[in-house]
Protein backbone atom coordinates (compact mmCIF):
# COMPACT_ATOMS: atom_id res chain seq x y z
CA UNK A 1 0.00 0.00 0.00
CA UNK A 2 2.78 2.26 0.83
CA UNK A 3 4.02 2.15 -3.38
CA UNK A 4 0.58 2.80 -3.94
CA UNK A 5 0.18 5.56 -2.14
CA UNK A 6 3.92 7.01 -3.34
CA UNK A 7 2.50 6.38 -7.06
CA UNK A 8 -0.68 7.85 -6.61
CA UNK A 9 0.72 11.06 -4.73
CA UNK A 10 2.05 13.00 -7.70
CA UNK A 11 -0.94 12.04 -9.82
CA UNK A 12 -4.07 14.21 -10.24
CA UNK A 13 -7.32 12.54 -8.63
CA UNK A 14 -8.78 11.35 -12.23
CA UNK A 15 -5.76 8.93 -12.48
CA UNK A 16 -5.19 7.77 -9.23
CA UNK A 17 -4.70 3.66 -9.08
CA UNK A 18 -6.97 2.19 -6.99
CA UNK A 19 -7.03 -2.06 -6.48
CA UNK A 20 -9.78 -3.86 -7.26
CA UNK A 21 -10.36 -6.77 -5.67
CA UNK A 22 -12.94 -9.41 -7.07
CA UNK A 23 -13.39 -12.19 -5.13
CA UNK A 24 -14.77 -14.90 -7.57
CA UNK A 25 -12.67 -14.06 -10.71
CA UNK A 26 -10.84 -17.32 -9.92
CA UNK A 27 -14.55 -19.30 -9.90
CA UNK A 28 -14.93 -18.16 -13.14
CA UNK A 29 -11.79 -19.02 -14.28
CA UNK A 30 -11.99 -22.52 -12.93
CA UNK A 31 -15.82 -22.83 -14.42
CA UNK A 32 -14.31 -22.20 -17.92
CA UNK A 33 -11.77 -24.92 -17.47
CA UNK A 34 -14.25 -27.22 -15.77
CA UNK A 35 -14.93 -29.35 -19.04
CA UNK A 36 -11.36 -29.30 -19.87
CA UNK A 37 -10.66 -30.77 -16.91
CA UNK A 38 -13.93 -33.58 -17.52
CA UNK A 39 -12.08 -34.53 -20.42
CA UNK A 40 -8.54 -35.07 -19.21
CA UNK A 41 -9.33 -37.62 -17.51
CA UNK A 42 -10.45 -39.39 -20.19
CA UNK A 43 -7.46 -38.82 -22.60
CA UNK A 44 -4.82 -39.90 -19.81
CA UNK A 45 -5.15 -43.38 -21.15
CA UNK A 46 -3.00 -41.69 -25.01
CA UNK A 47 0.10 -43.57 -25.34
CA UNK A 48 1.67 -40.22 -26.79
CA UNK A 49 1.37 -37.09 -25.94
CA UNK A 50 1.21 -35.63 -29.21
CA UNK A 51 -2.24 -37.10 -29.88
CA UNK A 52 -3.48 -36.10 -26.68
CA UNK A 53 -1.81 -32.74 -27.47
CA UNK A 54 -4.15 -32.53 -30.88
CA UNK A 55 -7.10 -33.57 -29.64
CA UNK A 56 -7.02 -31.47 -27.00
CA UNK A 57 -6.67 -28.41 -29.12
CA UNK A 58 -9.56 -29.15 -30.86
CA UNK A 59 -11.38 -29.49 -27.65
CA UNK A 60 -10.58 -26.38 -27.23
CA UNK A 61 -11.02 -24.79 -30.82
CA UNK A 62 -14.38 -26.27 -30.13
CA UNK A 63 -15.31 -24.23 -26.89
CA UNK A 64 -13.91 -20.78 -28.60
CA UNK A 65 -16.30 -21.55 -31.08
CA UNK A 66 -19.12 -21.99 -29.03
CA UNK A 67 -18.24 -18.89 -27.09
CA UNK A 68 -17.78 -16.45 -30.06
CA UNK A 69 -14.39 -16.38 -29.43
CA UNK A 70 -13.39 -17.83 -32.80
CA UNK A 71 -14.70 -15.88 -36.17
CA UNK A 72 -12.89 -17.85 -39.51
CA UNK A 73 -11.39 -15.66 -42.05
CA UNK A 74 -14.34 -15.02 -44.16
CA UNK A 75 -15.99 -12.55 -46.47
CA UNK A 76 -19.29 -13.15 -44.61
CA UNK A 77 -20.53 -14.00 -41.02
CA UNK A 78 -20.70 -17.97 -40.23
CA UNK A 79 -22.69 -19.73 -37.88
CA UNK A 80 -20.70 -21.21 -35.83
CA UNK A 81 -21.68 -25.14 -36.95
CA UNK A 82 -20.17 -23.48 -41.06
CA UNK A 83 -17.12 -22.60 -39.06
CA UNK A 84 -16.78 -26.27 -37.70
CA UNK A 85 -17.32 -27.76 -41.12
CA UNK A 86 -14.64 -25.39 -42.80
CA UNK A 87 -11.94 -26.16 -40.26
CA UNK A 88 -12.93 -29.85 -40.49
CA UNK A 89 -12.80 -30.56 -44.26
Amino acid sequence: MAALATLNASKPEEETITIRQSKYLNNLIEQDHRNIKRRIRQILGFKSFRRAQTIMEGIELVHMIRKGQYQHPAEEPLSPAEQFYLLVA
